[in-house]
């Protein structure tokens, strides 16, 4: 009892944004301390299990680099965890970061999650966590973190909704009065973006390219809009044919058409969801609009698409990359607020 005492005095409570793409960690009194891939490299240890080589950004520059004996691994799957072990190794380099490294602290931590989370994925999130070296672990919905971080208030009886577009999922919620009164969540976000786009440069081009070569061409030429200013870039891989390094131009129409599929999929997601509001709340809605947030809401044109399908305002967060961790450490700093969001066990 004393020495969990102890604990909590030298200890910066936490909030985590544990996302499939990104893990943000947000200290108490300090602001975002950190923002770093969801990634670990891990090798074979010597008696057995895994030895985790490197975490966050000197991992991910490992990915689809790794020799036979290393490998680059991505433990969080569409918003859940997949690697219980590597999560856990994950959380507990990011608590000792937050903390300068220190062993003894324990914090008390919050972790973001997906609504659709189910009870044996929220009791493997708390169990990474507490394994990690939290002493109290809460769990809130990212949606809600997100409306929070986004300046909406939540706490009102009037109806906020949110599209959060994150790397694994993307969750759509209408909040009112500190809960969440009907929400749909798709288990499709930046990585399906990034599927699509090395799908189509191999069906078209004969052209094999990694992860992070087709992110980087969503983030710098990506578009969702047809009368979106055309760009275009260099992209190098791997010839399917020929077996050979091979370079093309591709253009920004070029992956407006190879994103169709998964922004078709979150536009529906919006619209069901739209559909299964109670119409108090949807009248809030045409007043206030819709609040984009996540990684993904940042693609080019993406507010005017939702715009022209929905015919409603629609409002990109300000930050929209860290409001969901930004929303979490609002509720850190306010014990009263935490007691209204908060998952129940």
């Amino acid at each position: 009892m004393f020495f969990n005492w102890l604990a909590g005095l030298l200890s910066n409570d936490l909030a985590i944004d544990l996302g499939t793409a990104n893990t943000l960690v947000y200290a108490r009194g300090r602001a975002i301390l950190c923002s770093e891939p969801s990634v670990v490299a891990v090798t074979d240890a010597v008696g057995g299990g895994q030895r985790v080589l490197a975490v966050g950004s000197e991992a991910k520059e490992m990915l689809g680099r790794t020799p036979g004996t290393i490998r680059a691994i991505r433990p969080i799957k569409d918003g859940v965890i997949a690697d219980f072990e590597v999560t856990e190794a994950m959380l507990r380099y990011f608590i000792q970061r937050a903390h300068n490294r220190r062993k003894l602290v324990r914090p008390r931590i919050i972790i973001c999650v997906p609504p659709c989370i189910t009870s044996v994925e929220k009791r493997a999130v708390r169990e990474s966590a507490i394994s990690a070296g939290a002493r109290e672990v809460y769990l809130i919905e990212e949606p809600m973190a997100a409306a929070i971080g986004a300046g909406l208030n939540v706490t009102e009886p009037t109806g906020n909704m949110v599209v959060d577009v994150g790397g694994g999922t993307t969750d759509v919620a209408v909040i009112s009065l500190s809960q969440i009164v009907t929400s749909s969540s798709v288990r499709v976000g930046g990585d399906k973006m990034d599927d699509a786009i090395i799908h189509y440069v191999k069906r078209k081009y004969n052209l094999l390219i990694g992860e992070r070569t087709a992110e980087i061409v969503k983030i710098t030429i990506g578009t969702v809009m047809s009368n979106s200013a055309s760009k275009t870039m260099e992209i190098k891989g791997r010839d399917l044919i020929a077996g050979i390094p091979k370079v093309v131009v591709i253009a920004s129409e070029e992956i407006r058409e190879a994103l169709g599929e998964p922004i078709h999929q979150i536009v529906d997601t919006v619209l069901r969801t739209l559909e299964r509001t109670p119409p108090e709340l949807a009248a809030d809605i045409v007043d206030r609009g819709i609040m984009l947030v996540g990684g993904g809401a940042m693609l080019r044109d993406f507010d005017q698409l939702l715009r022209k399908e929905t015919h409603l305002p629609i409002v990109r967060a300000e930050d929209a990359f860290t409001a969901v961790a930004m929303g979490a450490g609002r509720v850190l700093d306010s014990i009263e607020l935490l007691g209204e969001v908060a998952m129940p066990d």
